[in-house]
């Protein structure tokens, strides 16, 4: 049974997916159900609401309401230097092929949430001189999110990763909190962008999209990679996350380098 057909029986929800849709443009019939639903309906009944139409029009109303419902669907829970032996490999191996001829880099961030990822990349990137030749674009289909990546304001927890003396450099401690450098902050182009619906740039070097593909269904995944692929140049890298193996990489035009790592033929 398809999740579309699993939908089906429930058509308080499968109503909400349509109002969704049809009033801000994203498909939540392209992520998996059980845990989109699942998430949906704590988030429902936290607020006090028996039924998806009521929360549907309560949120239209109240935008607080509507920006936690993005920030529950999206998943906002992320960390500079998630798996760092995997930001290894990409300062180690893979920026060091793509920086051949001393090409100009062009690089994305997608699905960046609150922004640790693209200030990791950042911060690899200055420790190695170029920054300043990289262009740095970083999208989420979330504005809470964005907001707080643009303003660059952190606990000290999402820093727990981060290399001592790389945060000493990059960090500014205010009490309980820490506030990225604005040396990092102007080169990375922050902005709204739904994957499944916007069209991508082309002509990048390494786009970097993990830990957001296990959400999606096969469909949506199969439509991302295509996608991905086109907007990369040849011999350009998908960079995916730890649980997001692309088991047949050939059928999007990719070959499997490093682990995780995907290089565009």
């Amino acid at each position: 049974m398809s999740e579309r057909e699993v939908s089906a029986v429930d058509p308080d929800y499968t109503g909400f997916i349509h109002n969704i849709n049809k009033s801000t443009g994203i498909d939540l019939s392209q992520y998996k159900e059980a845990q989109m639903k699942r998430r949906l309906t704590t988030l429902r009944v936290k607020n006090g609401y028996h039924s998806f139409a009521d929360f549907f029009a309560a949120m239209m109303k109240d935008k607080a309401l509507f920006y936690e419902f993005l920030d529950r669907m999206t998943i906002n829970v992320s960390e500079f230097w998630r798996n760092p032996n995997r930001w290894e490999v990409l300062r180690d191996v893979i920026l060091p092929e793509l920086q051949q001829g001393n090409r100009r880099l062009k690089v994305w961030s997608a699905a960046c949430s609150t922004g640790e990822e693209p200030y990791t990349l950042a911060m690899i990137l200055s420790d190695k001189g170029i920054l300043g030749q990289t262009g740095i674009l970083a999208t989420d289909i979330d504005d809470g999110a964005l907001a707080k990546a643009k303003q660059g304001i952190y606990l000290e927890r999402s820093l727990k990763d981060v290399p001592k003396d790389v945060a000493q450099r990059y960090f500014t401690p205010e009490g309980p909190i820490f506030k990225v450098s604005d040396s990092l902050k102007k080169h990375i182009d922050f902005r709204k962008q739904n994957l499944l619906l916007d069209k991508f740039d082309e002509g990048f070097d390494l786009i970097i999209c993990r830990n957001v593909m296990i959400y999606f269904t096969e469909e949506a995944k199969n439509k991302l990679y295509q996608k991905f692929s086109s907007s990369l140049r040849p011999g350009g890298y998908l960079f995916v996350g730890s649980t997001e193996q692309i088991f047949t990489p050939s059928q999007y035009n990719f070959e499997s380098t490093e682990t995780f790592f995907y290089r565009k033929k």
